[in-house]
């Protein structure tokens, strides 16, 4: 299937599923913040969709997280009813079968952030930076670990900014101080899995891989940088 047909049918999918779940969400407030996400991702595909068209792996996984941002932003993270739903289909609840004690739907999405996310990060580090060997899996990591603390500091401004119940529901901590902490890990160790598969895969398939993962150590330019670079910057606009 063309990538540009993909991406419709894609669209129109997430599309219905964003207008069912908008529909009475438990917290109207929450959801508009929650949605915040959601509407910059969208503006940023839409925009970029002609120049940088990601592949169909890249657009499914980002399709499977926006989708599982949206069931968050109905309930609110911290109220996501999972464990009801796992009563009613076997007669006992989730948390009590794995031995959880909280509301963990918010640290399973925060695991799927770096575990759905870290690939196409990748795309856009090979396609458009042009990374090659170590830094085509260490740079996606280290963006989607940086984005995540990024994230948790936002969820921070909010909670301050907006206070009350709004601000509690958005932060999500349920009364764990470590929460942001566990977050981010949980976030990274996503990311992690996402590039070991990817590793393997390209080390097994790729015929060039250990060319270029020598190269990507390499050093392409010789000369130092700092002081002697702004030297050099000086010298050449006298």
């Amino acid at each position: 299937m063309p990538h540009r047909k993909y991406l419709l049918i894609l669209s129109l999918i997430f599309a219905a599923w964003w207008l069912a779940l908008a529909i009475q969400p438990w917290h109207r407030d929450t959801w508009l913040l929650e949605n915040t996400l959601a509407v910059a991702v969208a503006v940023f595909l839409f925009s970029f969709h002609r120049k940088l068209l990601f592949s169909r792996v890249s657009y499914t996984l980002i399709f499977v997280f926006m989708c599982l941002h949206q069931v968050g932003a109905h309930y609110s993270y911290a109220e996501v009813p999972y464990d009801a739903w796992f009563q009613q289909l076997t007669g006992r609840t989730f948390n009590s079968l794995v031995g959880w004690e909280r509301n963990n739907f918010d640290r399973v999405v925060h695991f799927c952030y770096g575990l759905l996310l870290a690939y196409p990060v990748r795309e856009i580090f090979l396609r458009v930076a042009d990374v090659r060997g170590f830094w085509g899996f260490f740079l996606p990591l280290d963006l989607t670990m940086s984005s995540s603390m990024l994230f948790e500091l936002i969820e921070w401004i909010a909670a301050e900014l907006f206070g009350g119940d709004l601000g509690q529901a958005y932060l999500g901590t349920q009364g764990d101080i470590w929460d942001a902490h566990k977050d981010m890990a949980l976030a990274s160790l996503g990311a992690f899995v996402a590039m070991l598969i990817t590793f393997i895969v390209n080390w097994r398939f790729q015929r060039d891989f250990n060319r270029e993962w020598a190269d990507s150590f390499r050093v392409k330019h010789k000369a130092p940088l700092g002081e002697d670079e702004l030297a050099r910057m000086t010298r050449k606009r006298k």
